[in-house]
Parts: structure tokens; sequence; C-alpha cells
């Protein structure tokens, strides 16, 4: 979809508009302060449209070479939606710059099969350049259930690979009747300013899962963070998890996705909305110190705020809305959101992209 057949919907203040700068909106009735992320997003379009496949949750890094590499999840159209559990593996693509066609490489890491814990699937993929290498973080699982799911970490000295993985998973579930207890999973890293690497992760727990009251959603997701003093661990769970608990809140209120940066100061993070304000936004929450929490603003809208598309159809249930937020950095700075979305040219899911753009209204 090109750029032109997007729908962009403009902040309005009543009264007359002075404008103060690429942050702030000014009213003689009222003022309106742009929102530090949600503001700023400029809609490019659906990428990586694949037929015959489900793309689902790309995560982008600028190469050497000065090309875009991102990393992301794939199944065969056949097995639905629901084969990301039991069908995964993730792939390699590169573009230009981040709004040129992505194309599509070689898959690296696809399941290993029976005796491995990443034996039945590979996804999720979150790509980082530490201490000179990359690290590809990523969930696997080996019985093709969510009980299995464990996050691993595939190494290499070059964005091409080739790429080590780990005969064990880098952080496993917590003891029986934990909040953690069923799995770990949707990693993401942030190098703390004090040399530690922190894991945050998300999970839930088993009783509650098997013995679920809400109809539509099986469990409450939380987070946990879990620290280490190298790259691949040992990483030992933070004693205050879970860092974000929304169950409190009642009506089985949760949030996943959780993508964390740094940025001016202050701890970031993403998540997809599940039940603060709805289904279908994006949250933005910040933190002095990654542990203690804002409350959740709108960090991005529904697809229709953004861009039209056709009906739903019956075979796709998340039609609508954004998930797997990943964000592509230019010297430190955050520089595009990358996210994933059902539907497009094959109506199966692909890629979506937003520039961050500090003075788009």
């Amino acid at each position: 979809m090109k750029r032109r057949d997007f729908v962009h919907y403009s902040a309005l203040a009543i009264g007359s508009l002075t404008f103060a700068g690429c942050r702030t909106w000014k009213s003689t009735a009222n003022s309106y302060v742009k929102h530090p992320f949600r503001d700023r997003l400029k809609p490019v379009g659906r990428m990586l449209e694949t037929e015959g496949y489900y793309v689902w949750g790309g995560s982008p890094i600028y190469g050497e070479d000065g090309r875009v590499h991102l990393f992301y999840s794939r199944w065969p159209e056949e097995y639905g939606m629901g084969g990301w559990i039991h069908q995964s593996e993730i792939a390699h693509a590169v573009a230009d710059h981040p709004e040129a066609p992505f194309r599509h490489q070689a898959t690296i890491l696809s399941p290993r099969g029976e005796g491995y814990w990443d034996g039945s699937t590979c996804h999720n993929p979150h790509i980082k350049k530490v201490d000179g290498r990359y690290a590809l973080f990523y969930m696997g699982n080996s019985n093709r259930k969510t009980d299995t799911k464990r996050i691993g970490l595939a190494l290499s000295d070059s964005l091409e690979g080739p790429w080590v993985r780990p005969e064990e998973p880098l952080l496993g579930a917590g003891a029986p009747g934990a909040w953690d207890d069923h799995c770990t999973t949707n990693p993401s890293f942030v190098r703390h300013p004090n040399g530690q690497y922190w894991l945050y992760y998300k999970s839930w727990n088993t009783f509650e899962y098997e013995n679920y009251t809400d109809p539509k959603i099986r469990g409450n997701r939380k987070y946990g963070l879990a620290i280490a003093d190298r790259l691949e661990g040992p990483y030992v769970k933070y004693e205050g998890n879970p860092v974000l608990n929304y169950s409190d809140r009642g009506n089985n209120t949760q949030a996943e996705d959780g993508f964390v940066w740094q940025e001016d100061g202050l701890f970031h993070m993403l998540l997809r909305d599940m039940g603060f304000f709805n289904h279908q936004y994006g949250l933005h929450l910040t933190s002095p110190d990654g542990l203690h929490w804002s409350a959740p603003e709108i960090a991005y809208y529904d697809t229709d705020h953004y861009f039209v598309q056709p009906p739903k159809p019956k075979h796709l249930s998340k039609y609508g809305r954004f998930e797997r937020p990943q964000i592509l950095f230019k010297d430190e700075r955050p520089d595009y959101l990358f996210l994933a979305s059902q539907g497009g040219q094959f109506m199966t899911s692909s890629g979506f992209v937003f520039q961050l753009d500090e003075c788009y209204f």
C-alpha cells in the first residue's frame, strides 16, 4: 500500500494555533502537548507481504553495509495463524533503506526436531549488537504447545551468519506455583548503564492458564526481568518480579510483546494492550530505573486510524491491530517502528513500518 493511500487523523485544537517547535501545539483556548512517541509516527506501509506465508514479528538493525537487516518469523499459510506455535522459522531479509522493499535472503533458524528445546518452533526474533557480536534472542518450544516456550540466544560475528545457537535455553520457567512457571517468551534486551545485561520476558502461571475464567484469553500475562554479568548468562531473575502486573485492575487486564529501550535518561517500553484501554492499541510506558513503570499511555492506535483495508475476513481473528513492536535505531535514537499485522495482499499477515519523525503532525 502506497503512502498516498493512508489516512492520517491529525489532532485538532480549538482556536488559533501557533507552532512552537516540533513537540507542542498551543491554543488560546487550551494547549495540546504532543506525546513523545505516538505523535511522531508517520505511516510508511506494509512490508514483506509473502505469498504462501504468514509473516510476523520483524526485528530490524542497520548493518555495517548501511542496509537494513530484518529478522522475522514466518510459517506456511496452510497452517493458518495458529502455525506460529508449531511451524515457525526465523528468516533474514534486507532492504537498502527502511522504506525500500525487503528481500528475503535465507532461513537462519528452523525447528531442530525431537530432543531439542526449540524442536517444534522458532519464533519472536529480537536482534541486538552487543560487545561486537550480533545477539539474536528468540523463543522456541519442544512440544508444539505453550508450556515449553523458552527464550534462547543465537550468536554470530556477522549479520550474514553463521549463527551458533545453544543446546539449552537462556532462561527457564519458574518453579511450580510461581507466577512464571508456565514459560519464558517475548524477550527484550537492554545493556544497563551499570554494565549489566538485562533481559525482560513475558510469562504466566500454569494453574491460572488451565483454570481460566476469561472465555477469550487464558491466563494473565505479566513481565519479569532477569539480570546477568555476561551476555550468555547465567541470568538471575529479579527478586521483585513481576515488574509489570495489571491483574489487580480486574477484567483479566494484561499486556504482551514488550520492547524496552533507553532514551533521554529514561527506560521506555512498548506493549500490546490487552485490556488497559482495549485490545487494539499499543502502550507506552517510561521508568527512571527499568523496574518501576509509569501508567500506560497510548503508543499507537488500531490500523483503521492509519489506513483503509478490506473488511475483516473470517479466518483472521487479530485483524485490525498491530502486534510485536520492534524499533530500528540510528545513532542510538529510534528511527523506525516495525510491527506485525494481519491482512495484506495475500490476506495472511505481514510487517508494517512507521517512520519516527520528530516533526510529523
